[in-house]
């Protein structure tokens, strides 16, 4: 594939994932509340190990519908990951969002505790210190991420 196809696929690829986790197809109708959209974070404690908190994402009114605004990002890579492949502890190599796009996986953190993750499943990585995660693959399909790294590394 040539970079213009590559650069359309990540922008409609993108898009679609993006409106689904926004406006999800439930049939119901658009003046109900929607349900709340999650990110995973991941940072480095003060113990210098991976914790997690969940945050709930904050929309506003836009046109027919609700707006959230991500960090600003650099770039997109979307990235496959084989079943039962295992990445053993590791940091984030840099601030990014992961966002699952199909296939599912398990992030292990400090003490053992594992978060599930599958199709729409946000995670804003940020352990770029300390003992760091696994990440494996779960299941018997292909895990697709899109991986998008953040403008400011410096962290907040």
């Amino acid at each position: 594939m040539n970079r213009t196809t590559l650069a359309l696929l990540f922008t409609f690829t993108f898009g679609v994932i993006v409106g689904h986790l926004i406006f999800p197809s439930t049939g119901a109708v658009m003046a109900q509340s929607p349900r709340p959209v999650l990110v995973t974070r991941l940072f480095t404690g003060p113990d210098n190990q991976t914790h997690t908190e969940e945050i709930a994402v904050d929309f506003t009114a836009a046109n027919a519908g609700l707006m959230a605004k991500l960090l600003p990002i650099t770039a997109g890579e979307l990235h496959v990951g084989l079943p039962g492949s295992v990445n053993d502890w590791h940091r984030a190599p840099r601030r990014q969002y992961v966002i699952t796009l199909s296939g599912r996986g398990e992030i292990e953190i400090a003490g053992g505790k594992k978060i599930s993750d599958g199709p729409g499943h946000i995670a804003l990585v940020e352990d770029r210190t300390g003992k760091g995660h696994i990440t494996r693959v779960v299941g018997g399909e292909d895990r697709v991420t899109l991986q998008l790294p953040l403008a400011d590394q410096s962290g907040h």
